[in-house]
């Protein structure tokens, strides 16, 4: 009877134990906090944000409106003050009726705000109203400043909403119903995990807070990721070059040879069988190389786009032809690679040199005057502080390119992340992608400033004036069959400017195509998934819009018909080869071991 009444206390008794087991694990795992914080290694003030000139040059651009337009400023004012003045009033006209509901809620829908309770409860219905109130009005306000250079503006605009993003309530535990409700459920125990999760992360990137997106146990390159069987054919202190294994009896006589991004790893283009672009162009019956760049260490600090390009791009052309015994081969250039890819072929042309048959870019940038939203991080501010710090480093480190591209897409690679993680004790998932993406490279000291100051600055590609191995170049000495593959949400590369590079090429040979989906999802889109479509249409001429209005859509992956335009261009069928020669012995199976370490040859 007495083991019967104090049961329920019993229960109370080991939750309210089991609280303050959890209460005094924070306080354990905060010790270790502050010791991970205390390895954070100092850099340049710039690196972490613009510099203060940007929103001097809005509040002088505000300034200028009050004074020479105040009726407009005070329409906003007057405007929101309504709007929030309404939904207070609204508000307590319910809590006076005693009724535990939201006044009338008719802000727009917003993932963030997914839990029923942004709806129903009152408290968090107020705020999550109320925060998109204000951050209409920031909008607003930004968006009608006049007195203010365009490229000034976008920047406004960009770190605004970036401010606006950063203090949603969703991003606040207090504020935040999911998290609350997690951790009343589990008591505190989400807490617990949350720290723990956060405490690793900043020791795993000494002291610097970069939010894990996928479970790093999940994967493992060559065993779950990466597995198109070939080999390691030749290695230099630039890159390992891959050669694959045949799958069919005979093979296209021309090679093709696809370099990647060294910003990342070449593997986003070999994830898993069914999402593999290399296996596909395997089965498709083409002989195929991919060059595996190398994770530059400090030791890199004085190379620049000259020795990706003597050392890595034309090093790999020559013993691609050497193998396969080929006067020519067709190549590939992703994203920047494809950027260097442009200006080697321009060397190349000017040399005489006929050794590519056609070329084919994806996600390209080859025309800076309008890099899109990633512009808004190539203005003096920022590149004066990384080239501050290259000089130090001898590299531009791994953290701040993730970091970056990150924030282009924050609450979905940031804010999300890390309220699962960080609120919600949640593991991360076993995703892929995002573990691709999360794992970086690093970028020598010289070729980063001289990409940042030569290209994407002063756009001396486009201008004709980039120097190749001591001799300018420039896109209208491109003249091979070409072809370009751009993404339409493309946050990185954004298809018009893709387009406006392309439409500059010296080539009467060329082709567009415009893929549905973004900078990754857009290209690894393989034919089984049936789920991105595409564009094309006669060109390009004219302008990105006149293209995209007399386009044809086509459901599906655009993969078979660059298949077709690449067979076109590939030559006769001849027996398939296997990976290397009696000059080129198998080094190491694919993928190689460049993929996995920082520090070549």
């Amino acid at each position: 009877m007495a083991t019967e009444e104090q049961s329920p206390g019993s229960g109370r008794d080991a939750q309210f134990e089991r609280l303050n087991a959890n209460l005094t694990r924070i306080d354990e795992l905060s010790k270790r906090l502050t010791a991970a914080l205390t390895k954070r290694k100092l850099s340049d003030p710039a690196l972490h944000g613009p510099s203060g000139d940007v929103f001097l040059k809005a509040m002088t651009a505000y300034m200028a409106e009050m004074m020479q337009n105040p009726a407009k400023i005070l329409e906003h004012q007057i405007s929101f003050w309504g709007k929030s003045l309404k939904h207070y009033v609204e508000a307590q006209h319910q809590l006076v009726k005693g009724e535990l509901k939201p006044p009338p809620d008719v802000t727009p829908k917003d993932r963030r705000f997914s839990n029923p309770l942004w709806q129903t409860h009152p408290f968090f219905n107020y705020l999550k109203q109320q925060y998109l109130m204000n951050a209409e009005a920031v909008n607003q306000a930004v968006e009608a400043l006049e007195h203010i250079e365009p490229s000034d503006k976008k920047r406004v605009e960009y770190f605004s909403r970036q401010i606006v993003d950063l203090f949603s309530p969703t991003n606040f535990f207090g504020t935040n119903p999911d998290a609350l409700e997690r951790a009343i459920a589990t008591d505190g125990e989400s807490l617990v995990q949350g720290l723990e999760n956060l405490v690793r992360d900043i020791e795993a990137n000494n002291g610097d807070l970069l939010v894990t997106l996928a479970d790093p146990e999940a994967f493992q390159v060559g065993q779950n990721l990466a597995t198109t069987e070939g080999s390691v054919v030749y290695r230099n202190r630039m890159f390992e070059l891959i050669q694959y294994k045949p799958t069919t009896e005979t093979v296209h006589e021309t090679p093709l040879l696809i370099f990647p991004p060294w910003i990342n790893k070449f593997y986003i283009l070999d994830l898993k069988p069914q999402n593999s672009l290399l296996k596909w162009l395997v089965d498709q019956g083409f002989t195929v190389f991919v060059v595996s760049w190398v994770n530059p260490d400090k030791s890199y600090a004085g190379i620049g786009m000259d020795d990706y390009i003597r050392e890595g791009y034309m090093r790999a052309m020559a013993e691609v032809r050497s193998i396969t015994r080929q006067k020519q081969i067709n190549a590939v250039g992703y994203c920047i690679a494809g950027t260097t890819l442009t200006l080697t072929l321009a060397h190349l042309q000017k040399a005489g040199d006929p050794s590519v048959r056609s070329a084919t870019f994806f996600t390209t940038l080859t025309d800076f005057s309008d890099p899109g939203e990633v512009g808004v991080f190539l203005n003096d501010d920022f590149v004066d502080g990384i080239e501050r710090q290259v000089a130090v480093d001898g590299i531009l480190d791994k953290t701040f390119m993730s970091r970056t591209f990150s924030y282009l897409r924050s609450n979905d690679l940031i804010y999300q992340p890390a309220i699962k993680s960080y609120m919600m004790g949640e593991a991360p998932p076993a995703f892929d992608l995002l573990y691709w993406n999360g794992d970086g490279t690093n970028l020598p000291a010289q070729m980063a400033v001289e990409y940042l100051r030569g290209l994407c600055q002063q756009d001396r590609l486009a201008g004709g004036t980039f120097p190749v191995l001591g001799s300018p170049v420039g896109l209208k000495d491109v003249t091979l069959p070409v072809c370009a593959i751009a993404c339409e949400t493309d946050h990185i590369a954004p298809w018009k400017s893709s387009f406006n590079g392309f439409r500059q090429f010296g080539s009467t040979d060329k082709t567009f195509i415009l893929s549905q989906s973004g900078h990754v999802a857009g290209i690894v889109n393989p034919p089984s998934r049936n789920k991105y479509g595409h564009y094309t249409n006669e060109g390009p001429a004219g302008t990105p819009e006149s293209f995209r209005e007399g386009a044809e859509f086509h459901a599906g992956s655009w993969w078979p018909r660059w298949g077709a335009w690449l067979a076109e261009r590939s030559g006769k069928q001849v027996p398939a080869r296997q990976p290397g020669d009696s000059k080129h012995p198998e080094l190491a199976p694919a993928p190689g071991s460049y993929v996995a370490a920082v520090g070549g040859a």
